[in-house]
């Protein structure tokens, strides 16, 4: 019962450390874009708010990646907790639960759009009307 317990914390502790991940991304995409666009008010060049899309873009496919890689280690983590003590073997590989499109799955999930969407459509916007 031992070997499943440390098993299982060896799991969680990835899937807190792609939980943090995530969300530091988020505070960076949101630092950055702010950041651009003081620099793109501070030089009276709107266009270069256009260059917060890139961030953007970036940070969001590396949560979608993070994200993915969080529920993959969450069916790892109810495999290993359904198995007999006896098959417990601590690997932790969870490509098998992955899928071949999760992480395009996860980056148009409702979620993540429902973070980085309104900022891209932000900067879009602003481009547009400056």
């Amino acid at each position: 019962m031992e070997g499943k317990t440390r098993h299982l914390d060896f799991i969680q502790l990835t899937i807190t450390r792609m939980a943090a991940n995530s969300f530091l991304l988020k505070g960076w995409t949101v630092t950055l874009v702010a950041g651009l666009f003081a620099i793109a008010a501070g030089t009276n060049r709107p266009s270069m708010i256009l260059f917060a899309a890139v961030p953007i873009i970036m940070f969001w496919s590396l949560d979608a990646f993070y994200l993915n890689q969080a529920r993959s280690f969450r069916k790892l983590y109810d495999d290993v907790r359904q198995r007999p003590d006896d098959q417990i073997d601590f690997s932790l590989d969870a490509r098998r639960f992955s899928r071949s499109n999760g992480w395009l799955l996860t980056a148009l999930s409702k979620t993540v759009v429902g973070f980085y969407g309104p900022i891209l459509l932000t900067v879009l916007v602003l481009r547009c009307w400056l």
